[in-house]
């Protein structure tokens, strides 16, 4: 069994046995678009079969043969393994196993010093109940923890992935829109939240950020305003044009960061990316941001949009994590699904 109150959540950057996806399969979520959506995404699971393995999620016999014509064409099978769990969407980020670090605890009553992995299963509610359909993104961490091995504990929270980012030292970020909207949870406080993330994620503090940007469905995901890439130093998204519907938030969300002390009172250090050039579909703003890469071994996944910003943001990713490569991925057709390769992502941690 394990020790339940042990818990270390692993930061991104930590050596990765596996990255754990879902094959985009929902024509509401890109219509039209679908094929070039799984083209997209099938460049995403070739990049990363080169350096860790790749676990899919389908719904179908047929989804199974699309990624084998799509994905492990020219690929070693033994680095893609495929897996027949239904999903209603591909946001594995957000409906996810949150894979944490535990001491195990003996029959005799003694913790091991040998670590255990254990699946945090947060609940799912579609950011809000804003769609109908989320019943089996609800219930893939059991079928995750089931392949992986390992014990599951179910805090009973709504929560998703793409809401907090940890520093792997006991730091998550996360914000207030988006945690704190009673679409989620609505008779939990900002303190209760923080006991129930140090109870299961060993979080010791939380810095939290006013809100996200506009167009993201989510109410406002870390993931698209400011992401943690070494134990100190967090990206942040700026957007210095004060017409710009972002210019307030992001403006408060920086002076937030800049104020934030480390458990041991020093100053986080903050490096800024450029905002990505407004664009729209239907109608719609989309919530298209460089802070939704993706760090996996050796590699990090950078979208970018064909904009003039692109190659400024692929440089700071390059300045911030000079051992990785850094790989953009086109993500124009992804985006107009209101999400990028971080949301896309789920990342299963070496045990």
């Amino acid at each position: 069994m394990l020790h339940p109150r042990s818990p270390g959540w692993l930061a991104e950057w930590e050596p990765h046995q596996a990255t754990w996806l879902s094959w985009p399969h929902n024509p509401e979520t890109w219509p039209g678009s679908l094929t070039d959506v799984q083209n997209a995404f099938s460049s995403i699971v070739r990049v990363l079969a080169d350096v860790e393995s790749v676990h899919i999620n389908v719904n179908s016999l047929e989804m199974e043969r699309q990624v084998q014509r799509n994905v492990r064409n020219g690929i070693s099978s033994g680095r893609i393994f495929v897996h027949h769990f239904v999903t209603d969407d591909a946001w594995c980020r957000d409906y996810g196993a949150c894979l944490v670090r535990h001491s195990r605890l003996e029959k005799d009553g003694h913790v091991s010093r040998v670590p255990a992995l254990a699946a945090v299963d947060w609940e799912f509610n579609c950011w809000g109940n804003k769609y109908p359909a989320y019943e089996s993104d609800n219930r893939i961490v059991a079928r995750m923890a089931e392949v992986l091995g390992v014990p599951r504990f179910r805090p009973g929270v709504v929560l998703e992935g793409g809401a907090i980012d940890g520093n792997g030292l006991g730091t998550v970020l996360t914000t207030e829109s988006s945690l704190l909207n009673p679409n989620r949870n609505r008779s939990i406080s900002r303190s209760k939240l923080e006991e129930i993330l140090a109870e299961y994620l060993g979080v010791e503090q939380c810095l939290w950020l006013a809100g996200g940007i506009e167009g993201d469905d989510t109410d406002g995901h870390v993931d698209d305003v400011a992401r943690f890439v070494s134990p100190e130093l967090i990206l942040a998204v700026t957007d210095e044009e004060p017409q710009s519907a972002n210019y307030a938030v992001l403006k408060e969300n920086l002076r937030r960061l800049r104020e934030a002390r480390r458990p041991d009172g020093r100053p986080f250090e903050i490096c800024t990316l450029p905002p990505v050039p407004q664009s729209m579909t239907a109608g719609r703003v989309l919530p298209a941001s460089y802070a939704n890469f993706y760090i996996a071994n050796d590699l990090v996944l950078v979208p970018v949009f064909e904009g003039s910003a692109d190659a400024q943001a692929c440089s700071v990713l390059r300045d911030v994590l000079p051992s990785r490569e850094v790989v953009p991925i086109d993500c124009c057709d992804i985006i107009v699904g209101l999400g990028a390769i971080h949301c896309l992502t789920q990342q299963v941690p070496a045990a």
